[in-house]
């Protein structure tokens, strides 16, 4: 039998990565899997159990291969002919976490509880965060995987 968890049952813990030299990607499956919940053992689909990340350092965050220049990202005005792209490159020099932000929202499935669960994704672009009174846990990614961080 399946057992289902409540909502008084849940208990959201806090992470910290820093994101200084990590694969987006990468980081992106992570932080993905860690506010879906999905790295708990209670895990279930249609239920918003997973805990909050925050990121950062995320100004320092790469890409490999020639992905930083010729990666195109799309969206639409909604008018008629009103596609408009933009490389990474351009998206991070004006929003630093927005490539971050949606690598992840992409790596979630669509719908209101993906929206929901977006919110527990917190970034910042330097090394301090408001969040130091909830005590996060660290991430340390280079643990993880060896691949997650490039080294210049």
């Amino acid at each position: 039998m399946t057992k289902f968890i409540k909502k008084d049952d849940i208990n959201n813990k806090w992470f910290e990565i820093d994101a200084k030299d990590a694969v987006v990607g990468r980081l992106a499956t992570i932080v993905s899997k860690i506010i879906r919940g999905k790295n708990k053992t209670t895990y279930t689909p249609h239920m918003d159990h997973g805990d909050f990340v925050v990121v950062k350092n995320v100004d320092l965050i790469k890409f490999t291969g020639k992905k930083y220049e010729d990666k195109k990202y799309y969206r639409h005005t909604g008018y008629p002919g009103g596609i408009k792209e933009t490389t990474p490159e351009r998206l991070h020099s004006s929003k630093p976490g927005e490539v971050l932000k949606l690598a992840v929202k992409r790596m979630l499935p669509s719908g209101a509880l993906a929206k929901k669960q977006l919110t527990k994704l917190k970034i910042y672009s330097g090394s301090s965060h408001p969040h130091e009174a909830q005590n996060p846990e660290s991430i340390d990614l280079k643990t993880l995987n060896k691949k997650n961080i490039i080294k210049n």
